[in-house]
């Protein structure tokens, strides 16, 4: 019959459908590409930029990872936070879920700039931003396992930020006792990976600093509460053989 679908247009559509992201994560990718697609002050995207700087804030402003790219801005954020195909991911330092904020820093270069060069002015300015973001930072903690080393700090071009998680999504994910279930969980997955492997000291100190994050959060929600009578039959209940 006209307008009938066929039974592989059927099957086609329920393959997609079976496929399709969750509109949670749906929704967040289209605001890291929107981000991203974002156009800088010399006309072009800011995700294009070959080098540049950035770094992830948690639902409170928190800096959680500061990182540096030589293969544009787009292709390292995405792969921490979509691909997923980082070592900062896999061993469970950076929780792509914590992720609310990201700010980068492009760089551009003259096209006779040599390669020491161009290395040298990235590490410097990633450790201008670094030594920014921790002291703004109330924690003055950041989730990397390799050290980013004191150096001559270079002046550093404009930033961008923006949120990726966008409503209703960001003010239901920023619950505090959510975000705490989420730090346990992450916590639970890295004491594992230190268990199995021998792992560096770095590693550990991000367990350290992620043990405090979640130490630091459980404690303001412990103050926010305020104690309530426990519900009818509740009462006594430990008292029960």
């Amino acid at each position: 019959m006209p307008g009938e679908k066929k039974p592989e247009s059927v099957a086609a559509t329920k393959f997609e459908a079976a496929s399709a992201l969750v509109p949670e994560t749906e929704a967040i990718r289209r605001e890291i590409d929107s981000f991203l697609n974002t156009t800088g002050k010399d006309g072009k995207k800011i995700g294009d930029s070959k080098w540049g700087v950035y770094v992830f804030y948690d639902y409170y402003g928190e800096p959680i990872y500061v990182g540096q790219t030589q293969e544009r801005l787009r292709v390292r954020v995405r792969r921490h936070l979509t691909n997923q195909r980082t070592d900062a991911v896999a061993m469970s330092m950076l929780d792509p879920v914590e992720v609310a904020e990201i700010e980068v820093w492009p760089f551009a270069f003259e096209p006779d700039a040599g390669r020491e060069s161009i290395t040298q002015t990235i590490n410097r300015a990633e450790y201008a931003v670094y030594k920014r973001v921790l002291d703004s930072s109330k924690l003055k903690a950041v989730l990397n396992e390799k050290d980013i080393f004191p150096s001559e700090v270079v002046p550093l071009p404009d930033s961008y930020r923006a949120r990726i998680v966008p409503e209703p999504f960001y003010t239901s994910r920023k619950h505090p006792d959510i975000r705490i279930a989420q730090r346990a969980s992450k916590i639970a997955d890295l004491a594992k990976i230190i268990i199995e492997r021998k792992v560096s000291k770095g590693l550990r100190r991000v367990l350290h600093l992620q043990a405090i994050r979640l130490e630091s959060l459980a404690k303001e929600r412990l103050n926010e509460v305020v104690e309530t009578p426990p519900e009818e039959g509740e009462e006594g209940n430990e008292n029960e053989s």
